[in-house]
């Protein structure tokens, strides 16, 4: 298959994509940028379609970034399945497909990366060392690589929103960054594509992740404000999936990511899990005043 031909524009190479995104600023065109790994599915589907409701260009990104994958981690086996992208991508209307390789995004020579500070710390910054210093570094790259006006991420990924949100206000970059609602399966998965990696028992199994924030969502609404016993609880449902290997359950303030102790307003409810040896994260936002997920 001639992978081009299912999509407007394919660039693999930094000229290739600026030659677009310079033409199209000059014709006064609002740009729109879709950061991604690939693999893509209906989650990031809802991220172009809504760039394409506000963007006259929309460029997906897809490149697997090896910076923001520690040694022991996934990327030799993170899916890549670009033909089926483009085609996706050309079904949603997306206009250009930036899918560069590593050689093209870093130089043998590099030296330069990019340390967000506090909110890059906890929860995955915990667990996957360095993840964040990858993911800003290169969201930065290609934000002076398109120069997008806006830049479309997903809720799922919410300490990495506001990681790029910090970045972008610490650095003073000119991109508007906008966070979409997770996109579920209908029993409740959130869609990602880890999931592909699951057995059939265990994605059923991973439906603990849904049920654990739906309980934490149940708990505050019926006025339960103790942190403490809101975690308790959120383990206890994930603890029924006989393989289930916690790296977290948080409850933090959606801003700074500090603990919580009680539920006094807006409050990410966080999740990191393995079940199956595949890693899931989760998240919703808890308000004492009204119902979230």
């Amino acid at each position: 298959m001639n992978a081009s031909a299912s999509i407007s524009k394919l660039a693999t190479t930094i000229a290739q994509i600026r030659a677009e995104t310079i033409a199209a600023r000059r014709a006064g065109v609002k740009i729109g940028l879709v950061p991604t790994m690939g693999a893509l599915h209906e989650g990031h589907l809802s991220l172009v379609r809504a760039s394409k409701a506000e963007c006259g260009l929309t460029v997906v990104s897809i490149f697997v970034n090896p910076t923001q994958f520690g040694p022991n981690e996934d990327f030799s086996k993170y899916p890549r399945t670009l033909d089926n992208d483009l085609k996706l991508l050309a079904a949603c209307g997306a206009e250009v497909a930036f899918a560069p390789e590593a050689s093209e995004m870093y130089r043998s020579d590099r030296s330069t990366t990019v340390d967000v500070g506090e909110v890059a710390e906890p929860l995955e910054g915990e667990f996957r060392p360095g993840h964040f210093r990858g993911v800003a570094t290169v969201v930065l790259k290609l934000f002076n690589i398109v120069q997008p006006d806006v830049a479309f991420f997903g809720q799922k990924d919410f300490q990495q929103v506001q990681v790029v949100r910090r970045m972008v206000a610490d650095l003073n970059v000119s991109v508007d960054v906008r966070a979409c609602p997770i996109v579920r399966e209908p029993d409740g998965l959130a869609m990602s594509s880890r999931n592909r990696y699951l057995s059939p028992a265990a994605r059923r199994r991973a439906l603990v992740l849904s049920r654990s924030l739906k309980r934490a969502d149940e708990l505050v609404r019926q006025g339960q404000c103790d942190a403490a016993v809101i975690l308790a609880e959120m383990r206890a449902v994930i603890e029924t999936a006989e393989d289930a290997r916690i790296d977290y359950i948080a409850l933090v303030d959606p801003e700074t990511f500090r603990p919580a102790e009680t539920i006094a307003g807006p409050t990410l409810a966080a999740l990191a899990v393995k079940i199956e040896n595949t890693r899931l994260i989760d998240n919703c936002l808890l308000s004492p005043r009204a119902p979230i997920l």
